[in-house]
């Protein structure tokens, strides 16, 4: 897997590219860098999930270039930018549960197919406990859909594909950048099958509905069933676990298209493209960091020298971007030579993993020092307009100790007071209510993230390494091409003080305050 003399800026001129899950997270940073570093591309293909081609277009407006990510470029281009989006850009309606993606449109379906020379999979539902219907239909059928799409395209030069590192559930030590094969399980559980899995969700729905159960009821019923399924074969959640059987598709199915599967940490704020901080949605540590600033979080579980691996979301992007360039010029060295695929690696798949464990580790004593020093120089202020004064987190290192603690100091209290509410005739219900969303808060956390508190895992990165490495030669040889310095992704760049500090945590309140 070598760049060669493929320069990435040249690889993408005159190119067209399909994007699944425009308006998630990644996918806008992709498309603003994409039209920032080389206005010369030939078509973006912006699939959006809508019933027609207005509502499209209303979410591409509302939901992607009014964000505050594309003001450097609107900055660059000027009063020129509408008519570069016009030209540029191709909204698409459709939808990846279904077949051709659910594009109603022929002639645009036609149009892709004889076009498209990348598709980048980005769609998918990142609940850790989504209804299983919702996250088997996205991050497992949808996956299968996109490819079977992608075989359809005449001049595709590579399928990119956007997991998560996560997939390995609660594995310890070095996990290495290799595929999972169909029907594998984590913890040696026999009888893993997607098709059954499928055939499951559907007679269950269809026995909910049978039995008049309320949509709410099916909800939570489908939210459960994920979860039950999920632990069955050793995955801690459903979104990694649909996420996993996704994967297991695209291997079994793949056949000769390029496929590069990139694999992300927890991915934080833009590091510095194309401005630092910018943070879409509240996830895993910042759902904690929230907490935390608003004096909701005072103990936590988890191992204070724990690694937590994080990595800012250009980075990734650049992961992307490089990756499949990568994979694309294996495509067009190698060709279609059937005698050479298995020494080309054609049919191979090119895994990376885009993390810091390994390369810049951050343990988890220091995020909690960083959250310390940033809310108590810039508490945060509540609803009554009153800054929240901020603590050193109790950190628990056993489940034990955190169920004592719990006990003792919310669910001893919470009794007390219900009773003296009662007695008091509800005069401390407000009071009473604070404390139950406060014990419920933390509890949810626990129930979601309880599984990676204790992780003992490292990624490792020698796939996405040698992709850095190919890139600085390139730059070398290129004397044009500043190519690791647009398309950096090198964690080790990283002073972790300073991006808390001065990026992430400012970019998350932001965030908050703004929405």
């Amino acid at each position: 897997m070598e760049l060669g003399s493929i320069n990435i800026l040249e690889f993408l001129k005159n190119r067209s590219i399909l994007v699944t899950g425009a308006t998630g997270f990644l996918a806008k940073i992709f498309i603003e860098k994409i039209l920032r570093v080389q206005p010369n591309v030939k078509k973006l293909y912006l699939l959006l999930r809508s019933a027609d081609a207005k509502s499209a277009i209303q979410r591409f407006d509302n939901e992607i270039l009014d964000k505050e990510l594309f003001r450097v470029l609107k900055e660059k281009c000027g009063g020129n930018l509408n008519s570069i989006i016009s030209e540029k850009v191709t909204i698409v309606p459709g939808d990846i549960t279904l077949e051709n993606l659910g594009v109603k449109d022929s002639c645009l379906l036609e149009e892709m197919w004889k076009q498209v020379d990348v598709v980048v999979n980005l769609a998918a539902t990142t609940n850790f406990d989504e209804r299983y219907d919702v996250a088997l239909g996205l991050n497992t059928l949808g996956a299968k859909h996109v490819l079977n799409f992608s075989k359809k395209c005449g001049k595709l030069k590579v399928l990119l594909h956007v997991s998560t590192a996560y997939v390995s559930g609660e594995k310890e030590g070095l996990i290495l950048e290799t595929p999972y094969n169909m029907g594998e399980t984590l913890n040696g559980t026999y009888g893993l099958d997607i098709d059954a899995e499928k055939k499951l969700v559907e007679d269950t729905l269809k026995q909910l509905r049978a039995e008049n159960n309320s949509e709410n009821s099916i909800k939570l019923a489908m939210k459960d069933l994920g979860i039950q399924r999920a632990r069955k074969y050793g995955w801690p959640n459903t979104y990694v676990f649909t996420k996993a059987m996704g994967e297991m598709l695209l291997g079994q199915y793949k056949e000769k298209t390029p496929l590069v599967i990139v694999r992300p940490t927890i991915v934080t704020s833009t590091y510095k493209e194309p401005f630092p901080g910018w943070v879409e949605g509240i996830r895993t540590i910042d759902s904690l960091a929230v907490g935390y600033g608003k004096g909701k979080i005072t103990c936590f579980l988890g191992e204070p020298k724990n690694v937590i691996d994080l990595i800012p979301a250009d980075m990734v992007v650049n992961a992307m971007i490089v990756g499949m360039v990568a994979a694309a010029g294996d495509e067009l060295i190698n060709g279609d030579d059937d005698d050479d695929d298995d020494e080309m690696g054609i049919n191979s798949i090119n895994i990376y993993h885009v993390g810091s464990s390994v390369s810049n580790p951050v343990e988890m004593s220091r995020i909690q020092d960083y959250g310390l020093r940033y809310f108590t120089e810039h508490p945060w202020i509540n609803k009554d307009g009153k800054p929240v004064v901020v603590g050193k987190v109790k950190v628990l290192s056993t489940m034990d100790a955190f169920q004592t603690y719990i006990a003792i100091h919310y669910l001893l209290p919470l009794k007390v007071l219900e009773f003296v509410n009662i007695v008091c005739c509800q005069y401390f219900q407000g009071l009473y209510l604070e404390l139950c969303r406060k014990i419920k808060f933390v509890m949810r956390l626990i129930d979601l993230y309880g599984p990676y508190l204790f992780f003992k895992g490292y990624y490792d990165d020698m796939n996405t390494e040698k992709l850095r490495r190919a890139a600085a030669v390139q730059t070398e040889e290129l004397v044009e091409a500043a190519d690791t310095t647009i398309f950096y992704f090198d964690p080790k760049i990283i002073d972790w003080e300073d991006y808390f500090i001065n990026t992430h945590f400012p970019g998350v309140v932001k965030y908050v305050f703004n929405s």
